[in-house]
């Protein structure tokens, strides 16, 4: 066996990967949305040499504080530093990131008669600091810790490019949705295309599993979930899940899982407003579940975070393909000392 062929194995094999296809583990894995985050002291380190956009668009830098943050942390996975929007920027859409407000588009698409001024990417080179990222954090990180690749689902996006930013109430994003169903069909279309290359890309490159975020779907009920997204969504899962395995995420609305789960993917995300157990008998025994710890809890005293935890692992139950995380990000202020005490309480209590 050559040496990369040796590496797919060990990482195949690892405890995270094992969990993806619900076989029996050694301990419940866990990795934590946005571990590489303003709350390590290491990432500002080099966050405070550099704006976030650019700390995004360096792959040496993206590399760094990927692998630090798994390093220091040591959770089960890495995911790729990254963000949700550059890819909006190819397709015609000018970002910016500013201080204190967060992602800001300056031309949205403010009526259906703008849908057609996003194009498709004519050459995903535009977005290869993502992929060189990926390359450089495969080459440096342990053989048995996966690298996470990911995106935003094609609703969450459309509500950005909508938008202009993030909203309270979705009500441009909705109205175009309600009003002009064909340049609604148009958008995500277009939206779907260039995700599943961009992903696809990114598995190229070396990720083992992709997560796909609906951060934003949340504000739907389910009859326009079902009618307005749902199709996109798994067209999208469908055109990348033979290259790898896919989590899917959504927060705000457990009363979406239903839908959800007929999106597909191999690993459910959810957030902490569901019991585990009750998760578990709306998707079906048959998938793995990511979650569900309420990320406020981090700012508990270690004795009550550690009931927390045991209360999301008692809800799994010992199942085959638990994979422990939050049911968001780690929040900016948060003490690095509680999360890396949340990994070692969840590999302690979750061993079998």
């Amino acid at each position: 066996m050559n040496s990369e062929m040796a590496e797919t194995a060990s990482y195949q094999n690892s405890r995270f990967m094992k969990a993806v296809r619900r076989e029996p583990v050694d301990t419940t894995p866990i990795w934590i949305m946005r571990q590489a985050g303003r709350y390590l002291p290491e990432y500002m380190a080099v966050r405070s040499k550099t704006t976030f956009i650019e700390l995004c668009k360096t792959p040496a830098l993206a590399a760094e504080v990927t692998l630090t943050a798994q390093r220091v942390l040591g959770v089960d996975a890495a995911i790729l530093f990254a963000d949700l929007l550059p890819i909006l920027e190819p397709m015609g859409l000018n970002l910016e990131y500013l201080k204190g407000e967060g992602p800001v588009i300056h031309n949205p698409i403010e009526e259906a008669s703008q849908v057609d001024r996003l194009t498709d990417i004519a050459d995903m080179n535009c977005l290869d600091f993502v992929f060189e990222a990926v390359k450089l954090i495969r080459a440096d990180l342990p053989a048995d810790i996966p690298l996470l690749g990911f995106a935003g689902c094609p609703f969450t996006l459309a509500s950005y490019a909508i938008e202009g930013g993030s909203s309270k109430n979705y009500r441009r994003t909705k109205q175009m949705m309600y009003n002009d169903p064909g340049a609604w069909h148009a958008l995500m279309t277009r939206f779907v295309d260039n995700l599943v290359i961009y992903l696809r890309r990114q598995i190229e490159a070396g990720c083992q599993a992709v997560q796909i975020f609906d951060s934003w779907a949340g504000c739907l009920s389910p009859e326009d979930y079902q009618k307005y997204v749902l199709p996109y969504t798994a067209k999208l899962v469908a055109g990348v899940q033979d290259d790898a395995p896919v989590i899917n995420f959504l927060t705000g609305n457990p009363a979406l899982l239903p839908l959800q789960r007929q999106t597909g993917g191999q690993v459910f995300g959810v957030d902490w407003r569901i019991n585990l157990k009750d998760a578990w008998e709306i998707l079906g025994e048959d998938v793995a579940i990511q979650g569900n710890l309420d990320p406020i809890s981090l700012y508990a005293d270690i004795p009550v975070l550690k009931e927390k935890a045991k209360s999301v692992l008692d809800a799994a139950a010992g199942r085959n393909g638990h994979i422990f995380n939050l049911g968001h990000g780690v929040m900016p202020d948060m003490n690095p000392d509680h999360v890396k005490a949340l990994v070692e309480i969840v590999h302690e209590l979750g061993s079998r």
